[in-house]
């Protein structure tokens, strides 16, 4: 399917339920879910144990990671204009000249086992205050600026990260912090999927506005639209405020009823404008 997108540049993040893309995870203990066919639903990556062995059901198969990772990094991928991202930070020079940088991250607090966790204490977003024995130190922070998009699996706390039932926020503290250090035009991320949605964020009240969209446009475009760009009738104010977007296209049953969204978003020009695709 994204092969087939007729789009420029498509950037993937792999998230909790990528099990096979999260190496260390799938060796340790991420395998047993094919292994014992573990519902996507139980509350750990054994929990499905006792559908192997009592009606003499085969055991699943385990995958191999590398090849599966290879399928998002193949010459054929890249020809595609796909671009697997994993945590870090990198720049990307569109045909017509647009450059924008981009941090994307796979993790999310740790919640039954799954890829790509952290212990929801641990903060693999922000730099640490001193630096001695015993403080974790995150492999890839998010830079306190030159961040155009944020590209996460999972949402910062306190923005459309609410689940059913109790209505608490899930999302990450540490995430927050860091995108308010970054102040980036947009966060796109997903994972709580009964928040879907988009919202602006004004830095110095906090305040959030939640976007609306028409139901009849929606259906009938195929897509949640939302103009912030210079022409728009209330351009994004950049450095003031951030559009986020939980772009969950399943619901929290996991039927794919979201409709994607679709942003018209300002982004830095290169003086110098390229004949193409200028991609790492």
């Amino acid at each position: 399917m994204l092969k087939e997108a007729p789009a420029e540049l498509k950037l993937v993040v792999a998230g909790n339920h990528d099990i096979t893309l999260d190496e260390e995870y799938y060796t340790r203990i991420g395998h047993y879910r094919h292994r014992y066919r573990t519902d996507h639903t139980a509350a750990s990556a054994t929990a499905g144990k006792e559908n192997v062995g009592a009606f003499s059901e085969e055991e699943g198969r385990v995958e191999s990671v590398r090849e599966i990772k290879a399928l998002w990094t193949s010459e054929e991928a890249v020809n595609a204009g796909i671009r697997y991202m994993e945590e870090g930070v990198q720049t990307f020079t569109l045909g017509n000249g647009a450059r924008f940088t981009v941090y994307a991250s796979p993790y999310t607090p740790e919640f039954c086992q799954w890829a790509f966790a952290y212990d929801r204490d641990t903060d693999r977003f922000n730099p640490p205050r001193s630096v001695s024995e015993g403080v974790f130190v995150p492999p890839n922070p998010v830079p306190d600026d030159g961040v155009d998009i944020m590209l996460t699996h999972g949402p910062p706390y306190g923005i459309l990260d609410k689940v059913v039932g109790t209505h608490a926020s899930v999302g990450c503290e540490n995430l927050f912090r860091a995108v308010e250090r970054a102040k980036p035009r947009l966060h796109v991320f997903g994972h709580i999927h009964e928040a879907y949605g988009a919202a602006r964020l004004e830095w110095s009240t906090r305040n959030q506005s939640i976007i609306q969209c028409d139901k009849e446009t929606t259906l009938e475009d195929r897509c949640a639209y939302t103009d912030v760009s210079g022409e728009s009738m209330s351009p994004l104010r950049v450095g003031d405020e951030t559009l986020f977007v939980n772009a969950s296209v399943v619901t929290v049953q996991y039927q794919a009823m979201n409709p994607p969204w679709l942003v018209d978003l300002e982004l830095p020009y290169l003086a110098s404008q390229t004949n193409g695709l200028n991609l790492p």
